[in-house]
């Protein structure tokens, strides 16, 4: 079973602009041209903004800024096979007492 890696994309507007292609435009402004057929659909677990799943090979040849952070594997048919997300948990640090910086102090 041949299987696609997609992110999950954060787009200010998708337009369709024919049965092949849409023009996808981030919150940055960037605008480009993905294929119908790379668009896996709607990720409705974002709540704040539309996000859609994109093939990731054509996003590492397209202009739209996207995260590696949440991503899936879609089979042939587009039916989502795998979910993987990742969080970033930063190590724990022990409280200063003070932040003055003795170098700066008079």
């Amino acid at each position: 079973m041949k299987k696609t890696l997609a992110y999950s994309v954060r787009l200010e507007k998708l337009i369709r602009i024919s049965d092949d292609a849409h023009l996808a435009v981030g919150f940055d402004g960037t605008k480009d041209i993905i294929p119908t057929s790379q668009i896996f659909g709607q990720d409705f677990e974002v709540v704040k903004s539309d996000s859609y799943w994109i093939s990731a090979w054509i996003l590492s040849i397209k202009k739209i800024t996207y995260s590696k952070k949440k991503q899936a594997y879609f089979d042939e048919k587009g039916h989502m096979v795998t979910t993987l997300v990742e969080y970033y948990v930063p190590d724990k640090k022990e409280s200063l007492s003070d932040n003055i910086k003795t170098e700066l102090k008079k």
